[in-house]
């Protein structure tokens, strides 16, 4: 391990001018003007994987985006790791808020200001840093793959059947990934489970047209209250989701695990004032920690119609629109729960109104056995970086694919986070601290050293 601190040390500056590289690239797979910059990203990291130390990279299609595969295969008697990241990122808007241009890094107060910073820009990229110290240091210890998808944050709409067509090139005896957060910059910690995902846009539709509010309201329906009140009823006074049937299949935790959950440290207070709320709402009879990690949740993550410009204007609206999500935990099915809130939310709806369901994209929650021996590896590994026994976490986040994984390539994913809540992905400002990325690099290069020993 000597070696890899000398050589991440001498090369730090260049492995973060590299990284800058890839963020300068708005590879944002959401919004279709952004096509060519997937293309740019993918490319990049083909060329980085090679540049450090694959025998063969190539950039390779899908229905949508590409994906990157890379690999180094030493000895194809020594296990293998296949290392999965994403390089498309969310959008910025509202941009206003940026303090800096999105995808213009900058390094301010000793973290990396940009979009992608760390989702998952920075965190896949310590990756490629860590395989090109051991393969430059002549301590690689076993076969490297390399996965790196353009979808993630739409959903993995196409590398589930890029897997299964490519089942045999991917074949591996563990998928790393580093997509996840820890619990404290001083608090090393493994992700053991992430719920899943079911998302949908709602539509409702009232008069055939926008109508004057004078001359109309009080005798139509307007778009915008009716949804308004139909997201309302999702859940009740305890904050419990009322879609019939939806907690039939939900594996609920034994008070054994709930206190296992709790013991990670955990301030009320610093996490009001770190988010600036005067008091937290969430399903009654559940800490914060277990509302996050192991309750399912309903939520509305974007609500428009109208007028929204500047000034007033007094329109009632044809249509209101609205796009809500669920966060699920393990033995959920999202399919079976997007059609049941397809069902229900159609059903609800008055007569006054027309309601439209589409369902967006989901995914199945994943749990990562702590006995795994990979497990045991990542333990030692951030033990001797870090000086401290990580703690074992379940994330209230989603990575749909993660679950796919396991089912179409039988293989258990180790997540190796290195991101902080305050790092606040998918928001303005994202960033990223310097010294988690230095520190999962060598992180990651002394899991490697102990995954072989298992």
């Amino acid at each position: 391990m000597e070696n890899a601190r000398k050589y991440i040390e001498t090369n730090k500056d260049r492995f973060l001018e590299e990284l800058f590289g890839l963020i300068r690239i708005p590879s944002i797979s959401s919004l279709s003007e952004n096509k060519p910059d997937m293309i740019r990203a993918a490319e990049y990291w083909k060329d980085s994987i090679l540049k450090a130390g694959a025998d063969t990279a190539a950039v390779m299609p899908t229905a949508g985006n590409p994906v990157v595969y890379g690999e180094k295969i030493i000895d194809p008697k020594l296990p293998t790791v296949l290392v999965y990241a994403h390089y498309d990122v969310m959008p910025v808007d509202p941009v206003d808020l940026w303090v800096s241009p999105p995808f213009e890094p900058q390094v301010r107060d000793g973290k990396i200001w940009a979009r992608g910073a760390d989702d998952d820009k920075g965190q896949g990229f310590m990756h490629a840093k860590a395989f090109e110290t051991m393969v430059k240091t002549n301590t690689l210890p076993c076969n490297v793959k390399f996965m790196i998808e353009g979808e993630e944050e739409i959903g993995s709409q196409n590398l589930g059947k890029w897997c299964a067509d490519n089942k045999e090139m991917l074949k591996a005896d563990l998928i790393l990934v580093s997509d996840t957060s820890m619990i404290g910059p001083d608090i090393p910690s493994i992700t053991t489970g992430l719920r899943g995902l079911a998302y949908w846009q709602v539509e409702v539709t009232g008069p055939n047209r926008d109508l004057h509010s004078g001359l109309f309201g009080g005798a139509v329906a307007n778009p915008i209250i009716v949804l308004s009140e139909m997201i309302s009823s999702m859940l009740d006074e305890k904050n419990h989701i009322t879609i019939p049937g939806f907690y039939d299949d939900v594996l609920v935790a034994t008070p054994e695990e709930r206190v296992l959950l709790n013991k990670a440290p955990f301030s009320e207070e610093a996490y009001k004032k770190a988010l600036d709320v005067a008091e937290l709402r969430g399903e009654k009879g559940y800490t914060t920690t277990e509302r996050t990690g192991i309750r399912p949740t309903f939520d509305v993550c974007g609500i428009w119609g109208g007028y929204t410009g500047e000034g007033a204007k007094t329109v009632l609206p044809s249509k209101a629109s609205a796009k809500i999500s669920c966060r699920l935990v393990p033995n959920q099915d999202h399919e079976k729960i997007a059609l049941m809130f397809k069902d229900h939310f159609e059903k609800m709806a008055p007569k006054n109104v027309k309601v439209k369901v589409e369902i967006l994209h989901g995914g199945q929650a994943y749990v990562c056995p702590i006995d795994l021996p990979a497990y045991k590896a990542a333990e030692k590994a951030y033990l001797s970086v870090y000086g401290k026994q990580p703690v074992p976490m379940r994330s209230g986040g989603s990575i749909p694919i993660i679950s796919t994984f396991e089912q179409v390539l039988g293989i258990k994913s180790l997540l190796m986070g290195f991101g902080l809540e305050s790092d606040a992905i998918h928001s303005p400002n994202e960033n990223y601290p310097l010294d988690n990325f230095y520190k999962g690099i060598e992180t990651i290069v002394a899991f490697y050293q102990e995954f072989v020993k298992q």
